[in-house]
């Protein structure tokens, strides 16, 4: 099992910035992916951005690319998102994953096993 913990988030104005972390625990050992998600209410959650586990190579929804970076500590095992020139429309539920196996898609949340337990970020206008 892996239990992924999430922390930041919060409140910001639009253009502000934040940072979301995620730290992987238990048997982290054929993760290869982490990504991060969020969800509007009622919709289905979405991919943001996703990191290659072992490479660090890393992809984005074309709705945050150039704004959001995704990156991992030097332990690996904690992955962060960091969040910049935010807009309203980026409120939303986010979490964190991670995906054991080889997939193409992947930002798609099907592929993902574990996951962390939400934040809240919400961004005023």
């Amino acid at each position: 099992q892996v239990q992924l913990v999430q922390s930041g988030g919060g409140s910001v104005q639009a253009g502000g910035s934040l940072r979301l972390s995620c730290a992987a625990s238990g048997d982290i050992s054929g993760i290869y992916y982490m990504a991060w998600f969020r969800q509007f209410p009622g919709k289905e959650r979405e991919g943001v951005a996703y990191i290659d586990f072992t490479s660090g190579s890393t992809g984005f929804a074309d709705s945050v690319k150039g704004r959001f970076t995704a990156s991992q500590g030097a332990a690996k095992n904690t992955l962060y998102l960091q969040m910049n020139s935010l807009k309203p429309e980026d409120t939303a539920m986010y979490y964190c994953a991670a995906c054991k196996g080889w997939v193409s898609n992947r930002l798609n949340p099907d592929h993902y096993n574990y996951w962390g337990q939400g934040t809240q970020v919400t961004v005023s206008s």
